[in-house]
């Protein structure tokens, strides 16, 4: 890596990390129920939480004129009100600060001739995927404060992949600066591993329909449904017609993810077993074998999600453990595309 590279590199890894944090409470935020605690979006002042006694009962008096506390949470006290409000605060918080972490810096790095065309072509498309990912977190919002009590299982589906995928573009364009020289390219492997990772991304779609349907809460049984039946009737019984099931029932998306989380390991077996023939470099052979044990792992922990109902502490391992999957697998197919 160039010297001055070093620096933009930096910058990237830590809106990396950042993003990773930010999808951690979020993961937070959602299975503690607590994205309908803010229901407006003030850019500037939203930044501060209420002080006193006064600012948290106008803050209580302004949930209480929406769905989830009428219809929900309709017992709820003051206190129990700050616990759930902290979470969409800080998510909220941490949104905003990213978005400074990458608008500022890039802007020194522009002004100060640090980027190159090509990476400067790129850190527009990250501002572009940032701004998005922030309309999309208050589009999300929005969508609760209507009639239902909960947010449209679509729009977290999109606002969590796109923060998957903003992560991902980072962590990307952070690993062409670190290996910037070309190398033949196996391209029937690469693409095979792209098939991979189009096939993970749509499965962390799927975890995103279960978590907003609530349908982890279902089924708690592995490795076969609710009743010892590998599908269960409901999967298919649930809406009408029938292929809303598996996009808008919560046994049907159950039991899509859980499909689909087979079809992930698969693949990375075969990606491992496929490399294994191939002569590889240290840091491809690191990749190839971090994709087999982090699948491993991440099967795993979505076993002990389902079995033990989603606890709030499993529920967020789990995504973490989908994140850290999606970035193995981002590495290796950098690896063996440049």
């Amino acid at each position: 890596m160039k010297k001055d590279n070093k620096g933009v590199f930096y910058w990237l890894l830590i809106g990396c990390i950042l993003i990773f944090i930010m999808v951690i409470v979020g993961g937070i935020t959602r299975l503690t129920h607590s994205g309908l605690s803010i229901s407006n979006y003030k850019l500037i002042s939203g930044t501060i939480p209420p002080m006193n006694a006064v600012e948290w009962n106008e803050a209580f008096d302004l949930y209480k004129q929406y769905p989830e506390y009428q219809k929900l949470n309709y017992n709820m006290n003051l206190e129990e009100f700050k616990d759930i409000y902290f979470w969409e605060w800080i998510h909220r918080v941490i949104g905003r600060f990213i978005g400074l972490v990458f608008i500022i810096p890039f802007l020194y790095f522009l002004i100060r001739k640090r980027l190159t065309k090509s990476t400067i072509k790129k850190a527009v498309i990250l501002l572009i995927m940032g701004g998005f990912q922030g309309f999309l977190g208050w589009y999300m919002v929005k969508s609760g404060l209507v009639d239902r009590p909960d947010v449209s299982h679509y729009r977290l589906a999109a606002h969590l992949t796109t923060a998957f995928l903003t992560f991902a573009y980072t962590f990307w364009v952070a690993l062409d600066l670190i290996f910037p020289d070309k190398k033949v390219v196996e391209k029937k492997f690469r693409n095979f591993i792209r098939i991979g990772l189009v096939v993970l991304v749509i499965q962390i779609i799927y975890g995103a329909f279960v978590a907003g349907l609530d349908a982890g809460w279902i089924h708690n049984n592995w490795p076969f449904m609710n009743e010892g039946k590998l599908i269960h009737e409901t999967v298919y019984t649930e809406q009408n017609p029938t292929y809303l099931n598996f996009i808008e029932g919560k046994s049907g998306v159950q039991f899509v993810h859980r499909t689909l989380a087979y079809v992930v390991v698969i693949f990375i077996i075969l990606i491992w077993y496929k490399a294994k023939r191939m002569t590889l470099t240290a840091l491809q052979t690191k990749g190839i074998n971090g994709l087999l044990i982090m699948v491993g792992i991440q099967f795993l922990l979505g076993v002990l999600t389902l079995i033990y109902a989603v606890p709030v502490w499993l529920g967020v391992l789990h995504q973490v453990g989908a994140f850290i999957l999606l970035s193995v697998m981002i590495f290796t197919l950098h690896r063996f595309s440049k």
